[in-house]
Parts: structure tokens; C-alpha cells; sequence
């Protein structure tokens, strides 16, 4: 899968990066390359959490 994001400096100096398809999918990073990184981790936990609600409303947990 391929998702695109977004990347803005904030005020504090801090990268915001963000993936639009993924509602509140949202990091930062000192640079560019670590925000990049981070929001990589917070696209896979996205979708990890997404899956895990899927799964219990599917077995009923």
C-alpha cells in the first residue's frame, strides 16, 4: 500500500507529518527524515489498531 503525507513545520521548530487517508494518523520528528520515520511507525500502528477492532467486531470479543 502506498499512503502519502504531509510534512509542516510548527511553531516550535518540531516537523509535523501527517497521513490524510488515515483519520488522527499524526507524528513528529526533529527532522524531516525522523518525522518520515515516524510517521511509517504511526501508519503501521493505525492500521494495526484498525484491524484489531475489525477482528472483534467479526469474532464478537
Amino acid at each position: 500500500m502506498v499512503f502519502h503525507m504531509t510534512l509542516e513545520r510548527a511553531e516550535d521548530g518540531w516537523i509535523v507529518a501527517r497521513c490524510p487517508a488515515l483519520p488522527g494518523c499524526v507524528s513528529q520528528g526533529k527532522t524531516e527524515e525522523e518525522a518520515r520515520e515516524n510517521i511509517k511507525e504511526a501508519i503501521t500502528a493505525w492500521l494495526w489498531a484498525e484491524n484489531q477492532k475489525a477482528e472483534e467486531v467479526t469474532t464478537g470479543g
